[in-house]
């Protein structure tokens, strides 16, 4: 037989065609066999003891203490392959001291914390339903690369036994019965012995996988079957079913250890009374291939193995539709071996599960992928990690987003182009200048105001007669180019004033310039001549207004004033040209006469 525990040729084409069928239909509750091999511990209804874990502590041998299970850390190799399926054929003595050969499979598993799983009957919820199903119906779905038959069930009632907890769900719990367990904990330790309800309760490490067998056939290496007896079996069984159950000739599956942290699968063919193994003969077999601790599964013709989806094992159940054949029995919980299962299967939409490891795709990162990770700099604060990697912030850019935009350009991106003028430096992010030394502006388009320089502008000048100075460095030793960007009221004080104190030179000779004091004069002095100038010509007006000549040349006019506005000279003038003044009355003021009006 090959390594992978794939069936020989020899296998029976009727065999096949059975198996065919089975998966064809996708049936899972129905009868497929006689169930006439049955191999039961104890008398039904009953299963287990009566009394508690206490007993069992208390009537162990005192080597052990207290403690009433041994734990084994599995082993965490990841690499292929998941499992190892080795067939046999031994040889061992019978009864009448004659060889008896005997046959079946050792399946080797690495990191069982993640490669082995307790399954229900048919999928989740069978054993609430009291479901049964083959070992291959169940391991279908659920991908096993091997399968075997787990727990005990009630033949009567369908309903799964002892302690089930599946995945890290508890499915069945036994209140505390006392039979031999085996389960996985959270941190990967393999549990082989007796537990208190509390212990499978517990929540501090908490068992993921957990099935309950009968019987401990090796502890620390070794055998302890007469001690199991005493622990699972009431007084009144001792001689009943219970030790037929121990010495009786059948098919056995058992679950164990080694030495190097990996899970053993015990299978062997048989059928009750007639072919197969006792428990005692199992137990030594086991011991002598180096495993450490084991317990005893459900046999007889539950005993079932499965290597890639294909009915590795001899069933020992006949067929219902005709006895001349065998076939695999529905029983309760497998166990099953796997390739190792991410968590969650799908790696959070963002890797792909290989060998129980979550490859991440792209940035993302984590056990489950469920990490966006840009690198141990992570965008450099500079920047949001994207599953594409570091989107920078604006200003910023690399892989890491660690450096600012180039010279010249701003913004997200950096994609915008910086529009600063004169020297002027762009703010990576938000593109604003900052302006050289003697200038300002938003774009560092204009020069200081003059009488300002510097830094923004901000400083003043200290020029002697308010001369403005060089914009950028403050120096008053400047040339300015009128025109540009001045202010001339104060550059022509700064001229006047540098006439009135110094000299220049015209033509080809110097010539003194003009002292302040003259200018000062001269300006005062047509200043005079213009406050007279206007004061003649307001008299001039005035006299226009106020004196004007009648026709008849003999009285002087003195102009009214209406009530409203005053008449214009011009308008007055007009008026007179064609007015004749009327006789005069008596009036208590009259006007003065004269012999001629004055010119």
């Amino acid at each position: 037989m090959r390594a992978d525990g794939r069936r020989s040729s020899s296998k029976t084409s009727a065999e096949l065609l059975l198996v065919f069928l089975f998966q064809m239909f996708g049936v899972v509750t129905a009868r497929n066999s006689l169930n006439d091999d049955l191999l039961l511990p104890y008398s039904t209804p009953f299963h287990g003891p009566l009394h508690h874990h206490r007993h069992v502590r208390d009537c162990q041998p005192k080597v052990h203490g207290n403690v009433t299970h041994e734990s084994w850390p599995g082993n965490r190799i990841a690499e292929p392959p998941v499992a190892t399926v080795r067939a046999f054929v031994s040889m061992f003595p019978d009864e009448n001291g004659k060889q008896k050969a005997v046959y079946g499979h050792f399946t080797f598993v690495n990191n069982p914390l993640r490669t082995l799983s307790v399954l229900e009957p048919g999928g989740t919820s069978g054993c609430q339903v009291n479901r049964t199903s083959t070992v291959e119906e169940t391991a279908q779905p659920a991908q096993c690369i091997v399968a075997q038959n787990g727990g005990f069930f009630d033949v009567a009632t369908s309903a799964c036994l002892g302690n089930v907890v599946s995945d890290g769900r508890l499915v069945r719990n036994s209140r505390g019965i006392q039979n031999a367990q085996f389960g996985i904990r959270a941190d990967g330790t393999m549990v082989f012995g007796y537990l208190s309800e509390e212990e499978v309760m517990d929540e501090v490490n908490p068992f993921v996988q957990l099935v309950s067998g009968v019987v401990w056939l090796l502890r620390d290496g070794e055998i302890y079957i007469e001690e199991s007896k005493k622990a699972e079996c009431d007084a009144t069984q001792a001689t009943g079913n219970f030790d037929r159950f121990i010495s009786v000739a059948s098919a056995r599956t058992a679950v164990g250890h080694d030495r190097h942290g990996r899970l053993i699968l015990f299978h062997v063919d048989g059928q009750t009374d007639a072919r197969g193994l006792n428990i005692w003969e199992v137990a030594e077999f086991l011991k002598t291939q180096g495993v450490v601790n084991a317990i005893n599964l459900d046999g007889g013709g539950s005993a079932t193995l499965v290597v890639n989806g294909t009915l590795a094992s001899y069933p020992s159940d006949h067929c219902v539709e005709n006895n001349m054949w065998r076939c695999a029995r529905n029983i309760s919980t497998v166990l099953c071996v796997h390739e190792p299962v991410c968590s969650p299967a799908d790696c959070s939409g963002h890797g792909d599960c290989v060998l129980g490891e979550c490859r991440c795709s792209g940035s993302w990162s984590g056990a489950a992928c469920s990490i966006l990770d840009c690198g141990p700099l992570n965008c450099s604060r500079h920047g949001i990690c994207t599953k594409d990697g570091c989107l920078c912030d604006a200003g910023w850019t690399g892989s890491n987003c660690s450096e600012v935009c180039a010279l010249g350009f701003y913004g997200d991106g950096c994609t915008k182009k910086c529009l600063c003028q004169n020297g002027g430096t762009c703010d990576f992010v938000h593109g604003s200048c900052s302006c050289p030394p003697g200038f300002q502006g938003l774009f560092c388009e204009r020069e200081c105001n003059p009488g300002w320089y510097g830094p923004h502008c901000r400083q003043m000048c200290r020029c002697e007669n308010m001369c403005p100075c060089h914009t950028q460095t403050g120096s008053c030793n400047v040339t300015y180019e009128f025109g540009m960007n001045s202010s001339f009221y104060k550059v022509g004080q700064c001229f006047v004033s540098r006439l009135g104190s110094g000299k220049e030179n015209i033509g080809t000779g110097q010539q003194n310039l003009l002292s302040e004091q003259t200018w000062i004069i001269i300006t005062a002095t047509l200043v005079l001549l213009l406050v007279l100038v206007s004061l003649c010509l307001i008299k001039r007006v005035s006299w226009c207004c106020a004196k004007v000549k009648s026709k008849d040349g003999n009285y002087m006019y003195h102009q009214l004033e209406d009530m409203n506005r005053t008449l214009p000279c011009d308008d007055m003038t007009e008026s007179l040209g064609e007015w004749h003044a009327p006789v005069p009355e008596y009036r208590p003021e009259v006007p003065e006469y004269h012999d001629e009006i004055p010119e």
